[in-house]
């Protein structure tokens, strides 16, 4: 454990100015207030607090945040108030660990939801000052690298799905790789040890056996940069983490032998014209892979990075990855908005710069999200993407996640642009609104005041802010539905009984349904949710007992009482088919949900459900009113059959392997076919049951990861 003097010398050494008093008072105050505590490794765990503010003098953070640092867990853990932190050491850092602090436990239905829960009041605290974020980052970090003292593997693996969605995410957006890859690898090496295991025994291997290569291609850059008078230029070879390798087999559907950057080469020059004259001289000498050049100085990504990025086919012929950039570039590429955050500058870099447009947008659609779920749902759609950029009419550039359409660009333009947007041209051509933008698109959006958002269109948009925009206006639009409907029900059911019915007769007993409005309890009664007999009873109590006579056993009221049947645990996966319509999944492409999805109806059949990718739909192209717009049921949690074909080498063990692997990831094998066989490989076909089409890669991709699997992929028939 650092020492209180070690801590404080390590902030003078960036920061002479340091308000050494503060930090002394802070960890002395800390210390106390942890007093006996312990942590689950059985160290002292005010050891904690000073690992997390050692890990911000990593990157010069200023004394307020190393003070919050050291107090982060007292609220929460200790007997200090917040008061007492405001007392001792001002409102500010009071402010910053009010944002930092655990959040108390919240009794919600699910442990989705409380995650939902916490992270929404996390982005509320860091939109008012971002190093409430970075501090967040160092403790998890920590918490990260102590996560094999928690004897639960439940708590792990949560903590560590939630680093991997949440927090990695978030450290890249603003822009602090090394904290990012960090907490992949460890959320990695949790989540799926056994095919990270494999992947670091593989670059062992490759660093052992082709240490040469790296620097001979190093040299062979070099010599090419001097050459062209470039002499300042250092290029350095770096080995990249074993999750983003395992990410890339499992998003280029491709396996560990066919990477060929595993391997990237950095230049770092002095200015960003050396950038661009490195470039030259680089294509100059060597074959450029085309598709594979990306300029994100003119343009650079949201969290502020910028580099030249270029393939090329480079000494031996084999395939080298090189990032080009200046050393400030490097600097805010390594370091993020910590770069930024010298002490000297004294900046609020929460206000001003696109780079933080992310934040202000995802309040946004905090503000329009129905429950701390959807939020998360949404957000995670807003924090995961790479990126294309497009252009408005007027030049202005747009960031959109990758497979972005217009209806998403028009609702990063403004939410009133996506509500109304009736089409588009993308260069000047009319395109379906579905339509996916390309890099340097020029987009312009077709509005009509008339027009109002489709619920379809969800089921094509990628970013949250257009999911979210969308689901609002559904949800306005069910619930004057809703209204229209619960009132006719119950003007209806009181006119039968021959009784008044008026608003004020409601608003007597909302406290007896628990709810706040009239129309709040209308509305639940048009969805269903709330008995109208129930309603009836609670206005008039004293005619309960005349709707019960032997008489009237068959009147409204008696009928009306019956409970609705609960719904169904096997309720239908697909949306857009009438109840009970006898539906069926193509064998010909195995649909499961994520896929895009047409329903085709079949004579005597019902309807067959099919991917619409599938080559089958050719034989119904001259059919359309066969052709039903359906999707899948996100309530629907029944398993859904999917096909892979795998090449496996023909060696003891080798098939269990592979089924050890599916049953870890939780995978069901129904079906299991041998197609070749020869004396090194056999081929197989493997029928699976997984939740969705992420359920699916992740399984591929830990397939991949072994040593007996040659080949593995998704199979169409």
């Amino acid at each position: 454990m650092i020492r209180q003097f070690e801590l404080v010398e390590l902030v003078k050494a960036y920061d002479p100015d340091a308000d050494e008093d503060l930090l002394n008072r802070a960890y002395v105050y800390a210390m106390k207030a942890h007093g006996s505590q312990k942590r689950a490794s059985g160290d002292p765990y005010f050891s904690h607090p000073v690992e997390v503010a050692a890990l911000l003098t990593e990157f010069k953070l200023d004394t307020a945040s190393i003070a919050t640092a050291l107090l982060h867990d007292t609220v929460e853990d200790t007997e200090a108030t917040l008061e007492d932190i405001e007392k001792y050491f001002g409102k500010e850092i009071s402010g910053l660990v009010d944002g930092v602090t655990k959040l108390s436990r919240i009794e919600t239905k699910s442990e989705n939801a409380k995650q939902a829960e916490n992270f929404r009041k996390l982005l509320v605290a860091m939109s008012e000052d971002l190093r409430v974020l970075m501090v967040k980052l160092a403790d998890r970090r920590h918490n990260m690298r102590t996560l094999v003292y928690i004897k639960s593997p439940e708590k792990r693996q949560r903590i560590a799905r939630e680093t991997l969605e949440i927090y990695a995410p978030l450290a890249e957006r603003i822009g602090m790789r090394r904290i990012k890859e960090e907490l992949q690898d460890l959320a990695f090496a949790e989540l799926y040890p056994e095919a990270r295991e494999s992947i670091v025994n593989r670059l062992a291997y490759l660093r052992e056996h082709d240490k040469a290569a790296v620097e001979k291609i190093e040299a062979h850059l070099r010599k090419t940069l001097d050459e062209a008078g470039l002499k300042d230029a250092t290029v350095v070879g770096r080995e990249k983490r074993p999750y983003s390798i395992w990410k890339k087999m499992e998003v280029k559907n491709i396996s560990f032998e066919q990477l060929s950057d595993i391997v990237a080469f950095r230049v770092v020059v002095a200015t960003v014209p050396d950038c661009y004259q490195v470039l030259g001289a680089i294509h100059a000498a060597y074959h450029t892979i085309p598709g594979h050049f990306k300029d994100y100085i003119s343009t650079p990504k949201n969290n502020d990075y910028k580099s030249l990025h270029t393939s090329v086919i480079g000494p031996g012929q084999q395939r080298v990855e090189i990032q080009i950039r200046t050393q400030e570039m490097h600097e805010i590429a390594e370091y993020g908005v910590a770069a930024h955050w010298a002490y000297k500058q004294r900046r609020d870099y929460n206000k001003d710069g696109k780079q933080y447009r992310w934040i202000r947008e995802l309040l946004d659609i905090l503000d329009r999200s129905s429950n701390a779920e959807e939020f998360l749902e949404h957000t995670k759609l807003e924090m995961y993407h790479d990126q294309v950029f497009c252009f408005t009419p007027k030049g202005d550039i747009i960031a959109l996640p990758r497979g972005a359409t217009p209806v998403d660009l028009a609702y990063a333009v403004h939410s009133g642009v996506g509500d109304t947007c009736v089409g588009a041209k993308i260069n000047s051509r009319i395109v379906p609104l579905r339509t996916q933008l390309k890099n340097g698109d020029q987009v312009e959006i077709i509005t009509s005041k008339a027009q109002t958002p489709s619920p379809t269109w969800e089921r094509f948009v990628v970013t949250g802010k257009a999911r979210s925009e969308i689901r609002k206006f559904i949800r306005t639009q069910q619930r004057t539905e809703y209204l229209n409907l619960g009132r006719a029900i119950l003007s209806k059911t009181f006119k039968q009984e021959n009784a008044e019915f008026t608003d004020k007769m409601l608003e007597t007993v909302l406290p007896k349904f628990n709810k706040k409005t009239i129309d709040d309890l209308i509305v639940e009664v048009g969805e269903g949710l709330i008995n109208r007999v129930q309603v009836f009873e609670a206005v008039y109590p004293e005619r309960k007992a005349q709707a019960h006579p032997a008489a009237k056993k068959n009147s409204l009221l008696d009928r009306l009482r019956k409970k609705p049947e609960a719904p169904s645990k096997n309720a239908m996966p697909i949306r857009g088919l009438i109840p009970g319509m006898a539906l069926h999944f193509a064998g010909c492409c195995h649909p499961i949900p994520g896929d895009k999805i047409v329903g085709i109806v079949t004579t005597g059949k019902g309807i067959n459900i099919h991917t619409t990718s599938c080559e089958t739909l050719e034989n119904f192209s001259d059919t359309p009113e066969r052709w039903i717009d359906v999707a899948w049921d996100t309530g629907s949690q029944a398993p859904h059959v999917a096909r892979i074909k795998a090449s496996i080498s023909h060696e003891t063990g080798g098939l269990a392997t592979v089924t050890n692997v599916i049953a870890k990831d939780l995978g069901n094998i129904t079906n299991l076919k041998i197609l070749n066989r020869s004396s090194d490989f056999f081929e197989i076909l493997l029928d699976i049951e997984v939740k969705d089409t992420r359920h699916l890669n992740t399984l591929i991709a830990s397939l991949r990861s072994k040593d007996v699997v040659q080949s593995v992929e998704r199979f169409y028939g």
